[in-house]
C-alpha cells in the first residue's frame, strides 16, 4: 500500500506544481489525477465501507447500526409489554374481593432487598461490558458471573414470595389481583431466567 500512497501524493503534487505554474486549475489535469487508479481504488474502498459503523454491522438510513436498531426496538417493546401488565396489575389490585389483598401479604423489607439486587445486577454487568471494551476478559467472566448470580438471588427471593402467598391462600385463580400479580411477576422472573442462562453462556464461552 506505500507505494501506491507515495504515487498517489506524487501525482496530486505534480497537478499543484502545475496549476502553480499555469497560475490557474488545468481542469483537464485534474480530471486525469482523479482517474488515476489508485485515486479510484480509494474512493471505491470507501463507499464498501461507508455503509458500516465501527463494528462492522451495516449502517441503516437512520445513522444506526442493524444491531443497535434491533436492540431499541426489543427494548421499546418490552416497555410496551411491561408497561401494559403493569398498567393491568394497578387497576385490578384492590379486586381481591373475600381473598387475601396486597396488604395482607406485601412484605416490604424483603421486596426492597429483591429490587435492590436487581438494581445491583445492572451496575455489574455495566462492569462486565467496561471490562470487554479494555480487553480484559478475566474481569469480563467474573462480573458477567456475578450479574448471573445476583440474578439467581433475585428469583430466589422470587421464588420464596410465591410459594409465601400460595401458603396464604392466593394463587393465578383466586381473585383479579392474583391473577394479575402473578402474570406480571411470573414474566418477569422469566425474563430474569432467560439473562441468567445467557450469562452464564457467554461467561463460558
Amino acid at each position: 500500500r506505500a507505494p501506491r500512497r507515495l504515487e498517489e501524493l506524487a501525482r496530486v503534487e505534480a497537478v499543484e506544481v502545475r496549476v502553480g505554474r499555469l497560475g490557474r486549475v488545468d481542469e483537464d489535469e485534474v480530471e486525469r489525477a482523479a482517474r488515476a487508479p489508485e485515486v479510484r481504488a480509494g474512493v471505491v474502498h470507501h463507499d464498501a465501507h461507508a455503509g458500516h459503523d465501527a463494528h462492522g454491522a451495516h449502517v441503516t438510513s437512520t445513522g444506526l447500526s442493524n444491531n443497535k436498531l434491533a436492540m431499541w426496538l426489543f427494548l421499546g417493546s418490552e416497555c410496551l409489554l411491561f408497561g401494559g401488565l403493569i398498567s393491568t396489575y394497578m387497576l385490578y389490585r384492590g379486586r381481591h374481593g373475600s381473598g387475601p389483598g396486597p396488604s395482607q401479604l406485601f412484605d416490604i423489607p424483603l421486596t426492597s432487598v429483591s429490587s435492590f439486587v436487581l438494581l445491583m445486577s445492572s451496575l455489574t454487568m455495566v462492569l462486565a461490558l467496561a471490562s470487554l471494551q479494555r480487553g480484559d476478559h478475566k474481569n469480563t467472566r467474573v462480573w458477567l458471573v456475578s450479574t448471573a448470580a445476583l440474578g439467581m438471588v433475585f428469583l430466589g427471593g422470587q421464588f420464596y414470595e410465591f410459594t409465601s402467598f400460595v401458603h396464604e391462600g392466593l394463587s393465578l385463580s383466586t381473585n383479579l389481583f392474583g391473577s394479575t400479580f402473578f402474570v406480571l411477576t411470573g414474566f418477569d422472573g422469566a425474563h430474569v431466567s432467560v439473562g441468567v442462562l445467557i450469562l452464564l453462556s457467554l461467561a463460558v464461552v
